[in-house]
């Protein structure tokens, strides 16, 4: 694709992408000419400009007689134009006051995160919760409520917490769930959650050939307990950043585009794509294949500790957004959550 655009050709694709980025206008070959010192005159930059919408790099709307990129033309630049700029310290102190783990539940620290990233590039952040059966166990306690239920505190290996309340199947004394809480501890710490339930479904299974009264329930309220994790669930915020942008000023376009971030097993499924290449990935408008965005882009990164891929985060904007600024930002973001959950940053 790169050989068919001369260097001139590319300058100019440059600048043009480059004013709508900063407008949101068509770029017309006058203000190429005058705020891009390529040398040019206007009458020449207009024909390069008809050669870039024949090849479908840029298209005319009715109503101006300049240009804006197609998808193809955002593509491009992305993949054989673009500069990413550095993150500046106060960015990177932004982001890192985030990562206050320790002793907080996992939806709180996914929110700021996902709030964070949207403030730093003012569009729209989201973030996926980590598959928590890929985090290491450290602690695990078991507290009676009223009628019966249990509140199960679930504290990994770099601090998080999971708080989750669950109904067993016989009433359970408060002495018991002491105990439990005691043999789980003693027992599990240092595995992760994939290994504990596998350990406990072997336990439970054993468990049929002998009669232990503590130990059944113990094995019957560590399985209830660990049988669903937030990996389903993406943290949304600041979608009215978007909706500040001229592209969305249109109701119905907002409407479409708030359906579309209520499609969150949509979202996830992209997401859930993005894990499987290494570093960023940029969805430019329709290969997100979600309907509803395609007048977006996704910058997406996934974070992992010592064990792997663990989910993955990222920033919605409208397909002419600053990718120069987001990509940093959604990178280092997922760099030092990673860092963070392998215990690497207090």
């Amino acid at each position: 694709m790169t050989s068919e655009l001369s260097e001139r050709n590319r300058f100019i694709l440059e600048a043009i992408i480059e004013e709508h980025i900063a407008t949101a206008e068509p770029v017309g070959s006058r203000t190429v000419a005058r705020r891009h010192p390529l040398g040019l005159s206007p009458a020449t930059i207009r024909n390069v400009m008809a050669d870039l919408e024949e090849l479908g790099y840029l298209k005319s709307p009715h109503t101006s007689a300049g240009r804006v990129p197609t998808e193809k033309g955002y593509r491009f630049y992305v993949d054989s134009l673009l500069q990413v700029r550095k993150l500046t310290p106060s960015e990177q102190k932004k982001l890192s006051s985030s990562y206050q783990l320790r002793g907080r539940k996992v939806e709180e620290v996914l929110r700021d995160i996902s709030r964070t990233l949207s403030s730093i590039s003012r569009y729209t952040g989201l973030v996926m919760a980590p598959r928590l059966e890929t985090t290491v166990f450290r602690h695990i306690e078991f507290l009676p409520l009223s009628q019966g239920r249990v509140l199960v505190i679930l504290v990994t290996h770099s601090g998080l917490v999971q708080n989750k309340i669950i109904e067993p199947g016989e009433p359970i004394s408060p002495r018991e769930l002491e105990q439990i809480s005691a043999y789980l501890n003693q027992t599990l710490a240092g595995l992760s959650i994939q290994q504990v339930k596998r350990k406990i479904f072997a336990e439970m299974e054993a468990e049929k050939a002998r009669y232990d009264s503590l130990l059944a329930k113990t094995l019957a309220l560590s399985r209830e307990a660990l049988e669903e994790n937030l990996g389903t669930e993406v943290f949304i915020e600041g979608t009215s950043n978007i909706l500040e942008q001229p592209e969305f000023a249109n109701v119905e376009t907002m409407r479409e585009l708030f359906r579309a971030f209520e499609q969150k097993g949509r979202l996830i499924d992209l997401l859930n794509r993005s894990q499987e290449a290494q570093g960023v990935q940029i969805f430019i408008g329709s290969e997100t294949g979600i309907e509803g965005i395609e007048g977006c882009s996704l910058i997406t990164s996934h974070y992992s500790n010592k064990r792997g891929t663990i989910g993955a985060l990222g920033v919605i904007g409208p397909s002419r957004m600053n990718y120069s600024a987001v990509i940093p930002i959604v990178d280092y973001t997922a760099r030092l959550l990673s860092q963070v959950l392998d215990g690497d940053v207090d």
